[in-house]
């Protein structure tokens, strides 16, 4: 019995690639360096995975920065400000697309379905030229079997590359990217005859897009692609891989007819609907490739409820065309539990992370070929019982508590409008008030600090004295630049998550475990084991210190529940609605502290409640219902004169604005400017904004420092659409991962933006 991974993580175990990234982008390593380091990366996993007996070992899933990018780079659809005039693209214009640089900025950045993981969109329209521009797919591919491993090759479906696109600037926003489509196949057939030359004997079409509402013109273009491509495969085994959802009725009928198609992927984790349909008809002679392993989350798989599922896929596909599979790729988990010391032995027996998952695969695709190993599925049995009994799970009482939250729907008893003038009596801001969204750089200095300290080689009163001294720079800088609202930097967190899930109850942590967010950005997601309660105040200290600096208001800077929750290992044994709520009367209780402490603007970060949208639309209202009702609870008991701003980056938002003004907030900070304003046009269509709310008038994500006229220009188009009295100026997001060589000149310019539009205003 065969078996297959989707994807695999790149970062390395010890996040090897990052560090290689950053040298070279910090010049202090040569192209060779990194090319060698990722070499060593690709070689090492490849290995791996055929030493743990896979038989489809997936190539081209490494990549630099994303795998849509790397699927724009090999079309040559480069956007013509990087100033790329054709040959085979290099870093130097592969990394300004991702990144900026010193002239231009980078193109936009959108979360990968409704993971934490990030893509670049591509930028198309009808004068695109596309060109075979990149050869890393058959480079991938030779490499691999130099070492003596025959890969399957993983390209970005033609379809789905053009669904996740965006007309570019210039462009009619009603233009058909998929008229793009006999172009685009044109270079796909250049590929796909280049690996057939290598060898390659089977190729991978990554085609997710497959499980949203299609309209019939989209599926339509599904087959209409693969009737053009299916010349150029004969002779070759194509599978066509979906995942993170359950395939729609329709879409299973499209995927079945498609041309020269011999096997299809799904997963039947987050699909479980999916298995329906294939019991209700599967094609003869093709290949199921069944996604029965999570690649999304750190659980143990629970092999025998697996094993009973492939017996009965088995029946109806047949023992030669049924291949066990991850349901997802596995970037979105952590690399290996080996590199885990410090999680103690319980949990760490109710884990598997990538490197256990392939374990996994293989032992059920052995067990279904009639070699099971009982010492191995017994050992899960018990893992998963523990887990089962565990009273550290389980907190009777914080069940109540959560319980007897559904009665009410948890609104501020006055409308915003009142809010926000008892707010303004109180605070004094001028019109256009200018802030921050949390993060200062995270310094080498402060890095070290941080780490000594969690290896006791500092003590906690030279940490305090050290993380003080950070709080009073950043504070004195803000009022240098005249910034109107402060924060205090967060010089004591490496990861907003992460630091509130060390103080919560029913949350465990890794020292490895690190995941891609995008490029060389790496997460570190705690696990939610259990239920969860906040012992004590998490961050009144740091926020009351911070405001003893200053006269000016000072944020308190807490992440939200729903939040908390997708950038997290999730507990699979309970709904993520009934955790949500958990956390969320944790963040209730430490936002009631810090307003008796005297913090007056409180932020509750929720940059990821867009990301957890679900991608069916009938399940879409449901989330949201909970996941608003969930932001409402944090906030619920704060007087009128405390104001409440939350914080949304980098997701499509127009589609949830009704929800978004539904969570009550006071303020809302959002990504704006790398999205090329897209938010705005929102509100030229008619919707009615009477909260606060700060587009970000700069990305923060490139190195580049934006003009004072650029910005005076981005808070005008805002004017355009909102009120002068509602309008915020700020970043798109926070600034940890800048460099205070650029923060301080972008800041000084939004700064005097805002005071040259002010004065305008008042002539």
């Amino acid at each position: 019995m065969a078996s297959h991974i989707v994807g695999y993580p790149r970062m390395g175990p010890k996040r090897e690639l990052k560090f290689a990234l950053e040298s070279f982008w910090d010049g202090k390593s040569s192209a060779e360096d990194l090319q060698k380091v990722s070499a060593d990366l690709r070689a090492s996993i490849w290995k791996q995975m055929a030493s743990a007996g896979i038989k489809y070992i997936p190539s081209n899933t490494f990549s630099y920065y994303d795998q849509v990018l790397d699927a724009t780079a090999t079309l040559g659809a480069v956007p013509p400000r990087y100033g790329w005039t054709g040959g085979e693209i290099g870093f130097d214009t592969y990394f300004s697309m991702a990144r900026g640089n010193a002239t231009v900025p980078a193109m936009e950045m959108t979360k990968w379905f409704d993971t934490n993981y990030h893509f670049i969109v591509p930028e198309l329209g009808p004068d695109v030229k596309f060109t075979y521009a990149s050869h890393k797919a058959v480079n991938e591919y030779k490499e691999a079997k130099a070492l003596g491993v025959d890969t399957v090759p993983v390209l970005v479906g033609p379809v789905t590359y053009l669904l996740l696109s965006k007309p570019a600037k210039g462009v009619e926003k009603s233009f058909s990217l998929l008229s793009l489509l006999p172009k685009v196949l044109a270079v796909y057939k250049e590929v796909i005859a280049d690996l057939k030359a290598a060898g390659a004997s089977w190729i991978q079409f990554d085609e997710p897009t497959l499980v949203l509402d299609l309209e019939a013109h989209k599926l339509q273009a599904f087959s209409d692609a693969y009737v053009e491509l299916a010349p150029a495969l004969s002779g070759l085994n194509v599978l066509v891989a979906t995942y993170f959802a359950d395939i729609p009725a329709e879409a299973y009928k499209t995927l079945k007819s498609l041309a020269g198609v011999t096997a299809y992927g799904f997963d039947l984790v987050r699909g479980t609907k999916t298995l329906d349909l294939i019991k209700g008809g599967f094609p003869a002679g093709k290949y199921l490739f069944a996604g029965v392993v999570d690649g999304r989350n750190i659980w143990a798989n629970d092999l025998a409820a697996s094993l009973t599922t492939l017996q009965s896929l088995e029946a109806i596909v047949g023992k030669d065309k049924l291949v066990v599979s991850t349901s997802s790729s596995l970037l979105h988990t952590a690399v290996d539990l080996v590199n885990e010391t410090k999680l103690d032995n319980e949990i760490k027996s109710w884990l598997a992370f990538a490197a256990q998952k392939i374990v996994e695969v293989n032992a059920l695709a052995s067990a279904l070929a009639g070699k099971k190993d009982e010492a191995f599925f017994s050992a899960n049995a018990a893992a998963l019982a523990s887990r089962k009994s565990s009273p550290r799970v389980t907190n009777e009482a914080v069940q109540k508590a959560a319980a007897a939250l559904k009665g009410s729907d948890h609104r501020r008893a006055t409308n915003v409008s009142a809010r926000l003038d008892a707010q303004q009596k109180k605070l004094n801001l001028p019109i256009l008030p200018t802030t921050t969204i949390g993060s200062f750089p995270q310094t080498v200095e402060l890095r070290r600090v941080r780490r000594e300290f969690k290896a006791n080689k500092i003590s906690e009163d030279e940490y305090v004295k050290s993380i003080k001294e950070e709080i009073r720079k950043v504070v004195e800088l803000q009022e240098e630049l005249d910034i109107d609202v402060l924060v205090h930097g967060e010089p004591e967190r490496n990861d907003m998550v992460e630091y509130f899930g060390e103080q919560l109850s029913g949350f465990a942590f890794t020292v490895n475990g690190w995941v891609q967010s995008y490029g060389s950005r790496c997460v570190k997601p705690p696990i939610i084991y259990g239920d969860v309660s906040r012992p004590k105040a998490m961050t009144v200290f740091w926020s009351s210190l911070a405001q003893s600096f200053t006269k000016r208001p000072m944020k308190g800077m807490l992440t939200g529940p729903v939040t908390i929750l997708n950038w997290s290992f999730v507990r699979n044994d309970q709904p993520r609605s009934e955790t949500t709520y958990q956390i969320a009367l944790a963040i209730k209780d430490e936002v009631e502290d810090l307003e008796k402490a005297g913090i007056n603007v409180i932020q509750i970060d929720e940059a990821a409640l867009r990301e957890g949208l679900p991608l069916r639309k009938s399940e879409q209202a449901h989330y949201l219902d909970w996941a608003v009702h969930a932001f409402r609870i944090t906030n619920v008991g704060v007087k009128d004169t405390t104001q409440i701003h939350t914080h949304m980056c980098y997701s499509n938002f127009n589609d949830i604005i009704h929800s978004i003004i539904d969570m009550d907030a006071d303020v809302i900070t959002i990504e704006n400017s790398r999205s090329d304003e897209k938010l705005l046009s929102v509100f030229r269509e008619g919707v009615k904004y009477g909260a606060g709310i700060g587009p970000g008038v700069y990305d923060i994500h490139s190195p580049r420092i934006p003009p004072t006229e650029e910005i005076a220009d981005r808070i005008n188009k805002m004017l355009a659409v909102l009120e002068k009295n509602i309008l915020w100026v700020n970043p798109d997001c926070g600034l940890k991962t800048r460099k205070y060589t650029e923060v301080k000149p972008a800041l000084t310019n939004m700064v005097a933006a805002a005071k040259l539009i002010r004065n305008e205003l008042a002539k």
